[in-house]
């Protein structure tokens, strides 16, 4: 008799961290575009920009996310497809 296994695949991005890098890189950008063009954006100017990155940049990992989970996917189908050729001898 087969047993059912559930397994578990980690997850291979900390978001938390992830989160936090976006944070720096915004106001890295903000700051990088002051230094380079001589200028200091006001607050609300500073804001809108690093809103706008962020919200970029987060896009960016949804976009990753749904990769990954095709690619997991795919994975799984050669597997089964693997496995069905060496046991059927195909």
């Amino acid at each position: 008799m087969s047993e059912k296994r559930a397994i578990s695949i980690k997850r291979s991005v900390d978001f938390n961290i992830v989160g936090e890098n976006i944070l720096d890189i915004a106001d890295f950008a903000v700051e990088k575009y002051e230094f380079r063009n001589d200028a200091t954006l006001a607050p609300e100017v500073r804001e809108a920009a690093t809103a706008a990155i962020r919200e970029a940049l987060w896009g960016r990992v949804e976009e990753l996310k749904l990769k990954r989970k095709q690619i997991l996917t795919g994975m799984f189908e050669l597997a089964d497809e693997t496995a069905k050729r060496v046991v059927e001898g195909g």
